[in-house]
């Protein structure tokens, strides 16, 4: 792989990691499931994990559909297309995942405002993908950071 679509696959899936721990999730809930945290962050990293290998094989699928040159930098408006149909679909279904696990007994008021932060950003990232792909004024920043801090590294990642 040459270093412009190298460079490309590697931003998207950083936006992919910053969008990690969000997604979208109409039935936001409070309800705890039976999983200690350790249980709750070692399932949500490896689901994050997951997310990362699909979202690295999905912008592959893309740039090989989309016929994107390997010496040239794909435009904005290419990577803004990449963020709409590879990162945004696989990070709403990670954040969906992780929900679905139920918020842990210890700590579920915490992993719900990783969630909760994640679902806000997802929707920001929705609205406006172009601004996921300029990477400026980070809407993950948060949610990345409330997720390291509670340990879901793997959906933190920067």
């Amino acid at each position: 792989m040459t270093k412009p679509l190298a460079g490309l696959l590697a931003a998207v899936v950083a936006i992919a990691m910053i969008a990690a721990g969000c997604g979208s999730s109409d039935d936001s809930t409070d309800s705890t499931g039976s999983l200690t945290k350790a249980e709750f962050v070692k399932q949500g990293n490896a689901i994050c994990a997951k997310g990362e290998k699909e979202i690295g094989e999905g912008f592959e699928e893309f740039a090989k559909e989309n016929n994107l040159p390997k010496n040239k930098q794909p435009s904005q408006a290419q990577l803004t297309e990449a963020v709409e149909e590879v990162v945004l679909p696989t990070v709403s279904d990670e954040v969906e995942s992780i929900r679905d696990l139920g918020l842990p007994k210890e700590g579920g008021k915490e992993a719900d405002e990783v969630l909760k932060a994640a679902e806000e950003a997802i929707e920001k990232g929705e609205e406006d993908p172009a601004a996921l792909a300029s990477e400026k004024n980070d809407p993950f920043a948060d949610a990345n950071k409330k997720a390291r801090d509670f340990g879901l590294t793997k959906c933190g990642e920067e």
